[in-house]
């Protein structure tokens, strides 16, 4: 199995939060993975996809290279009973696809969205 097919999931997933172009070499059975995301927290999820993938770092062959740029500014949001992405959105005078692009890792379908689930609200 090449590397980028083992850390396919990771390379998905940091180019679904990259905030830049995302770099991607193997070379010297390392897999090297340059990029920039938005804040803090992209990189935190990022991580944990990598951990998810490689339980405790032991494998030696991959070289995760993230840099935040804190470009995109979110404001965090926290689905109540009764919400929509629609009414979310007219609370902060955006529109609902916005916040649907800024959160796709966490939904699936924009109609269902649920309590509890905490959601990035795109500065204006």
């Amino acid at each position: 199995m090449s590397l980028q097919n083992k850390y396919q999931e990771l390379i998905n997933a940091v180019k679904q939060k990259a905030s830049g172009d995302v770099r991607v070499v193997e070379q010297d059975d390392v897999l090297y993975i340059d990029g920039q995301v938005g804040s803090e927290q992209d990189k935190d999820a990022l991580w944990e996809v990598y951990n998810s993938i490689d339980p405790d770092y032991r494998a030696g062959d991959l070289r995760l290279n993230l840099e935040v740029t804190g470009g995109a500014q979110y404001e965090e949001y926290v689905v109540k009973s009764g919400d929509s992405l629609s009414k979310i959105g007219a609370k902060y005078g955006i529109a609902w696809k916005t916040i649907f692009e800024a959160n796709k890792d966490i939904i699936k379908n924009p109609d269902l969205i649920q309590p509890g689930w905490k959601l990035k609200i795109p500065a204006k």
